[in-house]
């Protein structure tokens, strides 16, 4: 792959977690960051079964239950930054930056019962304040064009397109 195009300017400043606020259901919504617990990993691990195949992209999440943990194994090791929306005991979203090289990719997932309530603007603010806190300075991620919700919600975030040779764009932002 090509090297990335990532703007010059840094980002807004985003709110690291931890975050409470009421989504749009008002439910209140707690997004911290994940700190390994086996409650937490259970958690994630029924939410991502709960989860419709057709929101799934790229292959993730995956599907059935020892992909998930397997899938959950590799993404919530220390390398990785991560934040979950949680309303009570129910993981609602999660979101995660990856190394990458010399960036982080970026994924995030909103349980279909939580969609459309701010939770995952608000999720991938709080990753993003996160990851500049932990001195983290550019980050990437892919995303399907059709989807065009989600390819609004990046470029109001301070995302840019810096791929678009495909069914999918490639957006960057830097944080620092």
């Amino acid at each position: 792959m090509s090297e990335r195009d990532y703007p010059d300017e840094p980002a807004e400043a985003f709110e690291a977690p931890p975050v409470v606020f009421e989504d749009k259901e008002g439910r209140e919504i707690d997004i911290r960051p994940y700190e390994g617990t086996d409650e937490e990993t259970e958690a994630l691990v029924e939410m991502y079964g709960a989860f419709d195949p057709a929101d799934r992209a790229q292959g993730i999440p995956p599907g059935k239950e020892d992909r998930i943990r397997t899938w959950l194994s590799n993404i919530l090791d220390e390398e990785c930054l991560n934040v979950v929306a949680w309303d009570g005991e129910t993981a609602a979203g999660h979101a995660t930056l990856v190394p990458d090289g010399d960036a982080y990719e970026l994924a995030i997932f909103v349980l279909q019962a939580y969609q459309r309530a701010g939770i995952g603007r608000r999720l991938m603010y709080a990753l993003l304040g996160y990851g500049r806190e932990e001195g983290i300075e550019k980050v990437w991620l892919t995303v399907e064009r059709w989807n065009r919700p989600a390819v609004n919600l990046y470029h109001e975030t301070g995302f840019e397109t810096s791929d678009a040779e495909s069914f999918e764009l490639e957006m960057t932002i830097r944080l620092q």
